[in-house]
């Protein structure tokens, strides 16, 4: 039904809300990437190659074989991929869409990490720092490229960390509360409305791409009447975790994504990573039914 605001007919619109059944979440992440441009090896490696000034430059790994240092970038990718597998995308490289029944999980884990980095990863690696700047310039690790002034001091460096988990609620489609005119205001509701449901259709793509990958890679897998190469847990729980995710991600019961849920769940019933080694009959059937869910779906 048409609202109408000073004689002008504002278009409605059937964008389902999802406001009640998701919510935004971003995490911004600073950290200190270990790297510095060595200008004297660059300007010898031009010499020595006889190259132009814009040829070539030497970027150097500043801690070779730390593992404290790695624990902490280690640490920092979890926290991207904790946060790619329990949301889908809603804005561009900005806020991700959360669903309410991913929520408590997701955030457990997060919060599990950031404790882990901000309670112990980054005050052994402060604490252990100065002594891997002592052991930089060994002949096994940066040798003669070693330069003390490229390492920041340890209060410099700890200015270079940062973690924020930030929440939002999602936005009503057309929920516009701005005093710009009723024409005006029917022309942004209507761009916001494209927009929105634009980021929907986005969201739910990148569910499907993942459930894509996850069967296509195990149906090469399980190619040939013989076990090709090894075959790791994987292989299974990436489908398995995606019934799961087809069910929490479908916050507007899209009968697609539901129906896929099912047939997926119903074709990995009894399927184990033991079986597939072991059983060839066993393998060439679940690679049957593996290829007749992707040809099931327009992916």
């Amino acid at each position: 039904m048409n609202a109408t605001e000073n004689n002008l007919v504002i278009p409605s619109y059937n964008t389902p809300s999802i406001s009640s059944s998701a919510m935004l979440v971003e995490i911004n992440r600073r950290r200190w990437n270990g790297y510095a441009r060595n200008k004297d090896a660059t300007e010898k490696v031009r010499q020595d190659y006889n190259a132009g000034r814009k040829s070539a430059r030497v970027n150097q790994t500043l801690l070779i074989n730390e593992p404290l240092f790695d624990k902490v970038n280690t640490l920092y990718g979890a926290l991207g991929t904790t946060l790619y597998h329990y949301t889908m995308p809603w804005l561009d490289r900005g806020p991700r869409l959360l669903t309410t029944p991913m929520f408590f999980q997701f955030n457990r884990e997060v919060t599990e990490i950031i404790n882990e980095i901000e309670n112990n990863a980054l005050p052994a690696f402060f604490a252990e720092y100065p002594n891997m700047i002592a052991r930089a310039g060994d002949p096994d690790r940066l040798g003669a490229l070693f330069n003390v002034d490229h390492y920041p001091d340890v209060d410099a460096l700890r200015d270079h960390y940062s973690i924020t988990l930030k929440y939002a609620p999602v936005p009503e489609a057309g929920d516009f509360r701005v005093d710009i005119g009723a024409e005006a205001l029917a022309q942004v509701r209507e761009s916001y409305e494209s927009s929105y449901q634009e980021q929907l259709k986005s969201a739910y793509a990148d569910v499907w791409q993942r459930t894509y990958e996850a069967l296509t890679n195990m149906s090469k897998r399980l190619e040939g009447e013989k076990k090709q190469g090894k075959f790791h847990e994987s292989l299974v729980t990436n489908i398995t975790d995606m019934v799961d995710l087809l069910d929490k991600f479908n916050i507007t019961n899209d009968p697609n994504m539901a129906r896929a849920k099912v047939q997926i769940a119903q074709a990995m019933r009894g399927v184990t990573i033991d079986g597939l080694k072991e059983d060839d009959y066993f393998r060439l059937e679940t690679k049957a039914k593996v290829d007749n869910l992707l040809k099931s779906f327009e992916w």
